[in-house]
């Protein structure tokens, strides 16, 4: 019988975070089986741990109960803490993940980070969906397309009360981020230097929204990096889930000669 376990990221509070399934042993799983068990379970994603490759190397998979994803960041550091201290590498669907971890905290770096334009067309059809006009977006964080391990559109709001204004339309903004491949969309809006509260809708797996997202955590350093607005050695202290009842702690970090992001937090266990 497959052990499911279940986790919290992103908190210390089983109240708060994200909630993740996680198994440890997915060797005898194929692709419906992990999908039907990801469904089943009913949080954003679940991770797989499929084979060990030795060397603190494991290959993982994620699922949302409608389909997998390339790489979540938030069941990451879930399996990281529940697979123990140390040092882990993940060989993900975007390729190979480090993540320590000391004293129930994870730390992982994501792979390489990238930033793009979005299409005028695109933001056009983006806003829509949300419910968003052109004139509420702050002009300092312009839309972007940032990637790292998957793609997720930038979208900052100008005030506190327009991100907490969340009602957007599912089936167009699902048609939308699938069309384009899109895996969340990562709406901030900046309280001071270094800090951003943050929302993520995640349609496309089956969830209205996630109340905190690692990968997107990620991107969005980098976009910040690209931006010019955060530097080698910064630390980003992101807010999210706080709209949701669930509030989220993310903490992401610039180093000098990494072209990934380190984001870092803290993972509990869900008791029944």
């Amino acid at each position: 019988m497959t052990e499911i376990e279940r986790w919290v990221a992103f908190s210390d509070d089983p109240k708060g975070g994200n909630p993740a399934g996680v198994v440890l042993d997915a060797a005898a799983l194929d692709d419906a089986a992990m999908l039907s068990i990801a469904a089943e379970i009913g949080y954003s994603e679940t991770a797989f741990v499929t084979s060990d490759l030795g060397a603190g190397r494991k290959r993982v998979r994620y699922f949302s109960p409608l389909a997998e994803v390339p790489f979540c960041g938030h069941a990451t550091v879930a399996t990281a803490v529940a697979l123990g201290p140390g040092e882990h590498i993940f060989v993900t669907n975007a390729g190979e993940v480090p993540v320590t971890v000391t004293d129930g905290v994870a730390t992982l770096t994501s792979v390489a980070t990238s930033v793009t334009p979005l299409e005028p067309e695109d933001v056009e059809a983006l806003l829509a969906a949300l419910g968003w006009s052109i004139d509420e977006l702050d002009t300092l964080l312009p839309p972007k397309l940032a990637y790292a391990g998957a793609y997720h559109p930038i979208v900052a709001a100008a005030t506190r009360r327009r991100l907490a204004e969340l009602d957007y339309d599912v089936p167009t903004l699902k048609a939308l981020m699938e069309s384009k491949g899109w895996t969340t969309i990562q709406l901030i809006h900046r309280t001071a230097p270094g800090a951003f509260d943050v929302r993520n809708p995640f349609p496309i797996g089956g969830v209205y929204e996630d109340p905190a997202t690692g990968a997107a955590a990620a991107a969005l350093g980098g976009y910040l990096r690209a931006q010019g607005l955060a530097h080698d050695g910064a630390t980003i202290a992101l807010s999210q889930g706080d709209d949701m009842g669930r509030p989220s702690r993310l903490t992401v970090e610039l180093h000098a000669g990494e072209p990934g992001v380190r984001v870092r937090g803290t993972a509990v266990p869900l008791t029944p």
